[in-house]
């Protein structure tokens, strides 16, 4: 499906693929010199990370203006056309919960520490369609690491901004704001696991989840929450926000199971943004290795 790249974006923003990836090959041959990005922070270009594909990219105008940010509208090009009016500086994340460190932090020292590295991950979701994106940020654990969570901390839950001036969307009741997701800690803890800042070698627009959001690139797509203001280490499973609006249909765990279907489609095919045919889905979104003894001894069609 094409759709018309929104009017607040110009060919100036936007990275052409192949410029793109002329630009990466150039830098691997500078054996990993470091970067600044716009967030203020090094952008390490030295190789693709270990996690990544090779399968091909889609296109930054398909990554931006096809997407499902229902605090901006239920319509695809919704986020393109409104997120605009979503302010992400000064911006902070409050953490809290069962942790050693809880506090309120600005955007800029919660991204100080880390160094940013290069993720290419499928993204499916639950309603048929995927994308390969090439994210820029930092793996979760190592921004939870330093809240020091306690042994009480079973799962994290996360937030997203509440402002119905600045996301029109929320102004209709179609989820119960905020947005909330959830993860068990060894979810949250495993190397893929990813908070990212960026993609195409940019800065994250706001309708990709701008300035923060979360990458789990074996669930479905709805639980890689956007535009994160709040993360809490709790010790009982956390309530989601398609967990109660349709609890039959969006279980908390989510993972990407052609063998499970939602109850009104089949899981088993999938349409890659840009390509015709449909391709078949693969278990675990591909991730099956790294991540299937997270669920040893699980009944997958029970935990969905």
């Amino acid at each position: 499906m094409l759709i018309k790249r929104p009017f607040d974006l110009t060919d100036n923003d936007v990275t052409d693929y192949a410029l793109y990836q002329r630009r990466r090959d150039f830098l691997k041959t500078l054996g990993g010199i470091a970067l600044i990005g716009a967030s203020g922070f090094p952008l390490s270009a030295t190789a693709k990370s270990a996690f990544s594909t090779d399968e091909e990219q889609t296109p930054f105008d398909d990554i931006t203006t096809y997407n499902n940010f229902y605090e901006f509208g239920t319509d695809k090009s919704d986020p393109a056309r409104y997120a605009s009016m979503m302010k992400t500086s000064p911006w902070s994340v409050t953490v809290g919960g069962e942790c050693a460190k809880p506090g309120k932090l600005a955007l800029e020292d919660i991204l100080k520490p880390h160094s940013k590295e290069e993720r290419i991950y499928r993204l499916r979701c639950v309603e048929g369609w995927s994308m390969v994106i090439p994210w820029l940020g930092f793996p979760l654990a190592d921004l939870l690491k330093r809240f020091e969570p306690t042994s009480k901390a079973k799962y994290v839950s996360f937030e997203t901004l509440v402002d119905p001036k600045q996301m029109p969307g929320q102004a209709r009741n179609v989820l119960d704001w905020p947005y909330a997701e959830g993860l068990r800690m060894d979810e949250a803890m495993h190397p893929l696991s990813f908070m990212a800042t960026g993609l195409y070698g940019k800065d994250l627009l706001n309708q990709n989840g701008a300035p923060l959001r979360l990458v789990v690139p074996w669930k479905y797509g709805f639980k890689s929450i956007k535009s994160i203001v709040k993360i809490s280490f709790v010790e009982e499973q956390p309530d989601t926000s398609w967990g109660r609006s349709a609890p039959g249909e969006y279980g908390f765990y989510s993972n990407v199971n052609p063998e499970v279907d939602h109850p009104r489609w089949s899981q088993r095919r999938e349409r890659r943004i840009g390509e015709f045919r449909k391709r078949e889905t693969l278990m675990f979104n591909g991730y099956a290795e790294q991540v299937a003894s997270l669920y040893s001894g699980m009944d997958l069609r029970k935990n969905y």
